[in-house]
Order: C-alpha cells, then structure tokens, then sequence
C-alpha cells in the first residue's frame, strides 16, 4: 500500500485536539472540480480539501470523529459536539460519493419524454402525388420526416432511467458526505418551538446568527420540523429543510452551509455511526439492492 493515500475534494479533517495529531502526518491535498450530474439540474460544485490518515487498512471504512460547534438558537457559543460517521477509505471515497450522487439524479428522471414516428402521426396514408411526370421528387407521405408536421426520426421514447445501487453503498456515500462536511456544519439547540408564527423575517435572523452569509446554499436538517419552521422557510430560495425522511445526498453536497439540531446528530451516529447496527464496509458489491430499482 502506498504510503501516500490519494484523496478526494471533500473536508475530513477534525478540529479537536485529540485527532489533530494523527492527521498531520503523510497527508496529501486533492481538489476536483465537482460531479457530473443530469444536464436538467444544476451542477454540484465540490471544492474542499480531503485529509485522510494514509494508515487505513485495505477493504475497511475510516471512522475519525469531529468536533462540531455547538450554538444556541440565539447564535451563542455553547461548546462543541463530537460527530463520527463511517467514511469511506480515501482510494474508494470519492467513487463512492459520485457513484451515490449519479444514481440519485438519474432515479429522479421520469423518463416520460415522447415523439411520435411518422407511423404515428395523424394522416399521411394518401400518396401525395403520382410517381412520375410531376418534375418533383417522389413522395409516399405528407408525414414524412422531411416535411414540417412529420415524424420524428430517432426521437426519445419512454424509457426508464433508474440504475441500482446497493444500500450499504448508498448509505456509505451519504455518510461520508455528512462526515466530510464537518468543517461548514454547525450544531444547533432544539429550537423547532421557537417558531410560534410563521415569519420568513426572524427565520433570516436566525439564519444570520448560526453564520450563514447571504447568498450561501444553507441546507437545515431537522427530526421533526413544525409547520410554522416550514412555512417560515419555505421562501428562502437558498435554503431547504430536509428531515430524515428525505435526506439526499444532493443536497448535502449542493449546500455552503450545513445546520444540524442535537437531535439531529444522535439520529446520524445511530444510523451512520461506527456504533451503529447497519454494518458498511467499503467496496461491498454483496450488498442489498435498492428498492425500486433495476439495472
């Protein structure tokens, strides 16, 4: 094994104390541009730095904890909450996050798109005019693909465009995202009652202490988000709420800004945690299948 790990273009690095140590040694720094996604949607862009210990053992996922800061909902320091997630091996990483990405964006795809041929089209079953004697070229249909209101020739036909991916491969990518994220996350006190009214005006306050810039894709990860959370957000266009019935890979890689609730974070270390009951190991091809889908 190489003593250099290569490394993708996420950040995994700690910022506690007790794992700056073991990272400073034979680290290397890769950048990529991002991941091609679906012409339809709107590119992800991946410019952070990776580092990874050079020392992970061969066809094992990397578990290296993070220190994430802790706010009030009054945007106070309350110290710093330690998030650990299993994370691909550096070799496999990146592959993983952009294989889990690609299938993604392309199960979204309805596929309903449709041309008719000129068999289809309406009229066209009388010849036009006669074989021979007109000067013209010969023609056997006014449906033809070379008149205006003919068939389409090659056109798209419906067609399914989901693709498979394993759910312990799925669930790896996910994870290693979330886990490499940690230096734009930032904790934050249960706060889904404070919102009593919905009011789109303290929303972007609360936005603005937690540290969010103007402009920034900020992504807010709630259990049980109340309506009047929803609808005070729900109108900030560089902001969504996810809960963990629709959390994607997407849009944890799309957002600047990553806000958890400490509810939040338990629920990740129960279900993506190295403590956690679902097993993950990297480069698994054995694994379950996603439901829905077919190769």
């Amino acid at each position: 094994m190489a003593s250099t790990a290569a490394c993708m273009g996420l950040s995994l690095t700690s910022s506690s104390s007790s794992f700056a140590a073991p990272l400073s040694q034979n680290l290397t720094n890769v950048s990529f541009t991002g991941l091609k996604m679906v012409p339809s949607l709107k590119r992800v862009s991946v410019k952070k730095s990776l580092q990874c210990q050079s020392t992970a053992k061969v066809g094992k996922v990397v578990a290296m904890a993070v220190a994430l800061p802790k706010l009030t909902f009054e945007g106070e320091a309350a110290g710093e909450v330690e998030m650990d997630l299993r994370t691909a091996r550096p070799e496999t990483a990146k592959a993983v996050v952009h294989r889990g990405v690609i299938c993604e964006m392309q199960n979204r795809r309805r596929g309903t798109a449709s041309t008719l041929t000129r068999s289809e089209v309406r009229g066209g079953g009388r010849k036009p005019y006669k074989q021979k004697g007109t000067g013209r070229a010969r023609q056997g249909s006014i449906r033809t693909p070379l008149r205006p209101g003919g068939g389409v020739v090659f056109g798209p036909k419906p067609k399914d465009w989901s693709i498979k991916i394993n759910k312990k491969e799925k669930r790896l990518a996910i994870s290693t995202a979330l886990q490499s994220a940690g230096a734009n996350t930032v904790v934050v006190e249960d706060f889904e009652e404070k919102f009593s009214t919905p009011k789109t005006k303290d929303f972007m306050s609360a936005l603005k202490r937690w540290g969010v810039k103007q402009g920034e894709n900020s992504l807010l990860f709630s259990m049980n988000p109340s309506e009047s959370l929803v609808l005070s957000s729900r109108n900030v266009n560089t902001f969504k709420l996810i809960s963990p019935r629709n959390l994607n890979l997407y849009d944890v890689l799309r957002a600047d800004k990553l806000i958890l609730t400490e509810s939040s974070v338990k629920y990740l270390e129960q279900q993506y945690g190295t403590s956690g009951s679902h097993e993950i190991v990297a480069g698994d091809v054995e694994g379950e299948e996603e439901e829905g889908s077919i190769e």
